[in-house]
């Protein structure tokens, strides 16, 4: 375990990962630069990180708009490591954005609705979930609805397709959110630290507003 409900059980080591997008994406809400990164232990996101696609010739849109407006919208999500698939929901809709300060209060509201509805499930929307084995396990959430390219119990190479970028879920805009956890369950998870190894096999956590 590494920090269940925010009291520290034991150090554990930086486990190392592929970063698993290509292209420019940008680090949001990242344990490099507080812990909890997403300001709560709940559902293993103690070192959660959410990286958002934003390409050197397009800008992220603002306010209420499609998904489909924004560049990072059913980019390739991308296995960070060799492992098995214990879990693939992909059903869930991908919503509008709302990424104007007065639409704050509308995503506040709906994320505590989807938390007192379904608990994690309705919170980060279409997941995949991978053991990597010794005891850790990949989320991926926020995807795009039916863009799941993996089975339950299939096993994965790193690099491998996982799914699609998407919006599904208790999400700003298209986005993804990549955590480690102890179990394959978020509501009973404890998150894990990650590093991710660069072009030189060096580990490192990109800050919030670094790019990746």
């Amino acid at each position: 375990m590494a920090e269940q409900n925010g009291n520290p059980a034991r150090a554990i080591p930086a486990r190392p990962v592929a970063v698993p997008v290509r292209g420019r994406w940008r680090a949001l809400n990242s344990p490099a630069d507080r812990v909890p990164s997403h300001g709560t232990h709940a559902y293993g996101q103690t070192y959660a990180i959410d990286l958002v696609h934003e390409p050197k010739d397009g800008t992220r849109p603002r306010g209420y708009r499609r998904p489909e407006e924004f560049p990072g919208f059913g980019k390739e999500i991308l296995a960070p490591g060799d492992g098995c698939v214990v879990s693939v929901r992909d059903r869930a809709f991908d919503h509008r954005s709302r990424t104007r300060a007065d639409l704050a209060l509308l995503m506040r509201f709906e994320g505590q609705l989807r938390q007192a509805l379904g608990g994690a499930r309705l919170l980060t929307g279409n997941t995949i979930v991978l053991d990597l084995g010794g005891g850790v396990f990949a989320s991926f959430s926020h995807l795009k609805r039916g863009s799941a390219r993996v089975k339950l119990g299939q096993h994965v190479r790193r690099g491998d397709v996982l799914a699609l970028c998407g919006n599904s879920g208790n999400s700003s805009e298209p986005h993804l959110h990549f955590q480690l956890m102890d179990h394959p369950r978020h509501c009973v998870a404890a998150g894990l630290p990650f590093t991710f190894e660069d072009a030189h096999g060096q580990g490192w956590v990109p800050r919030s507003g670094e790019l990746v």
